[in-house]
């Protein structure tokens, strides 16, 4: 029988079992738009200075050109993630003439789909395969979708602590098997758990008008002219106007077990959708439109809140990767950009997280079901529309329940887990983070996402104008600040190392591209 969670932290307090919790590797995934000047969405090619995307080791693209990404490597320092995201910041902005990174997650001023640059890779087999998946998307959702931005949390416990946890549970399988289960138990509690990321953290409840421009939108009302906003919404991001479409709608991945997970998405890229076989994988003039009509083209299309990941070799599918070799960190995709924030994260976000997973694992985790999951999605489109709505209840499993409740509720069983975590790393912003976000389920004005909103009405001005003017004065906070040299040199190198490494990528295919993307969906 598995000890109860009060169990588990006190076998945790232990001193030299309380340290393990020291090992935690943390990284960042932030994403943001290039924009122009005056507001309007970069039409301009990835500089080259920057490196290669293809090959970059932090600086990348993820669905448009304009949509620049910043990778963190993974680091046990609480403050590293951060702090080399500012760095790459400093180094990224001297290099962007007069163009500014967009801070916030619904997108800036946009004009025709068919302007949104789709991102580019070269001529490599790897880098065409990117590129037509972009492509696909942009049949597929429209290219506006590629101009959407967020912030990934890549976490995972140390192989010291899940050898101490494994004797606590008393298991005796393979340490990647039971590693793998764990991940997949946590990540079920997490999905159980994840209204609670857009209320407290969610930033993106108005947008400028053009963003839905020939869409339907009748929930949004006109908070002012041309930005429309829905009143108690926290993160809009997330809800109907983000990647969603009826195919992924009707998929059924399971995160019971890896086989399962790992079969829901083989099945997915397997199956064709009758939309996406009219259209065609290539057109008439043998151009691709796709690189395939399934349900998803790769297993990265499915759009989830939390995702189980494996480091995967070059041309290796994630799933596969993870078939072979399990569950080695778990990726957390629910958070908006903080637009206040020169670094675009919500600072109090990671140590609630840290926080959140924990007791995750820590507690009881049934199977998934499709009804429940259902009920939980439900739970979430409500939050994020409506998060702020006086009175709103939430269904978690024994009828309904108020938001306000429900998070004070968890907040008070994440309390010793904070403390847990405080004394090990001997830090106080565990208990601090807990103390912030309480204060948000007591006074909903307080959310990100009510901040935007008040500000906006009371500088009587737009979301656009009033982003961009948070955006240009993090782009002044960045110019001011100069690299080391030791810092500035690792960078150059970083970019250099990237465009020759994409150059003998490209010298080095042998094969032509249709034989090259038959063997990576084998």
């Amino acid at each position: 029988m598995k000890p109860s969670v009060a169990a588990q932290l006190a076998h945790f307090q232990d001193p030299a079992r309380r340290a393990l919790l020291t090992g935690i590797q943390r990284g960042l995934e932030k994403e943001c738009l290039r924009i122009n000047a005056g507001g309007y969405l970069s039409e301009v090619m990835h500089p080259k200075a920057l490196g290669s995307t293809l090959t970059h080791p932090h600086i990348t693209t993820d669905y448009s050109e304009a949509l620049m990404e910043f990778i963190t490597p993974p680091t046990t320092e609480l403050d590293g993630p951060v702090g080399f995201l500012s760095d790459v910041h400093r180094f990224v902005y001297h290099h962007l003439g007069e163009e500014v990174l967009w801070g916030a997650s619904m997108p800036c001023m946009l004009t025709k789909e068919e302007n949104v640059p789709i991102a580019y890779y070269g001529t490599s087999n790897i880098g065409r395969m990117k590129y037509i998946y972009r492509v696909g998307l942009g049949h597929r959702y429209g290219r506006y979708m590629q101009t959407i931005a967020g912030v990934h949390y890549n976490f995972s416990y140390p192989e010291a602590f899940w050898r101490e946890y494994q004797i606590l549970l008393g298991d005796s399988r393979p340490l990647q098997d039971f590693i793998t289960e764990r991940y997949f138990h946590l990540i079920r509690n997490y999905l159980r758990q994840v209204w609670v990321i857009p209320y407290l953290f969610g930033a993106s409840p108005a947008l400028c008008a053009c963003f839905v421009k020939d869409r339907e939108h009748s929930d949004l009302a006109e908070l002012s002219p041309g930005t429309l906003y829905a009143p108690y919404a926290t993160a809009l991001r997330l809800g109907d106007l983000g990647y969603q479409n009826k195919a992924q709608a009707d998929l059924h991945v399971s995160y019971n077990t890896l086989d399962e997970y790992v079969q829901g998405l083989e099945d997915a890229i397997r199956t064709p959708d009758p939309d996406y076989a009219a259209l065609g994988v290539c057109d008439e003039q043998g151009n691709y439109q796709q690189l395939s009509d399934a349900v998803l083209q790769v297993e990265n299309e499915y759009y989830a809140g939390i995702r189980p990941k494996r480091v995967t070799e070059r041309g290796e599918r994630p799933a596969l990767a993870l078939k072979r070799r399990g569950v080695e960190y778990v990726e957390v995709r629910s958070l908006d950009l903080n637009p206040y924030a020169a670094h675009g994260i919500h600072a109090e976000a990671l140590p609630f997280l840290d926080c959140l997973l924990l007791l995750c694992l820590f507690s009881d985790s049934p199977p998934l079901m499709p009804d429940e999951k259902a009920r939980l999605s439900a739970n979430t489109q409500r939050v994020v529309n409506r998060g702020r709505e006086p009175g709103l209840t939430l269904d978690l499993g024994q009828g309904e329940q108020g938001l306000r409740a429900a998070g004070e509720a968890l907040i008070t069983e994440l309390q010793p887990i904070a403390e847990l975590l405080d004394q090990a790393y001997g830090d106080g912003r565990f208990g601090a983070s807990l103390k912030a976000q309480a204060a948000k389920f007591a006074d909903p004005s307080l959310t990100p996402s009510a901040r935007l909103l008040a500000d906006v009405k009371a500088r009587d001005t737009s979301f656009f104008r009033y982003a961009m003017q948070l955006s240009q004065a993090h782009r002044e906070t960045y110019l001011a600040e100069d690299l080391s040299p030791e810092l500035q040199a690792r960078f150059e190198a970083w970019a250099a190392e990237s465009l020759a490494e994409q150059a003998a990528i490209e010298a080095a295919d042998d094969k032509d591209f249709p034989a090259f993307l038959a063997d990576y969906y084998k």
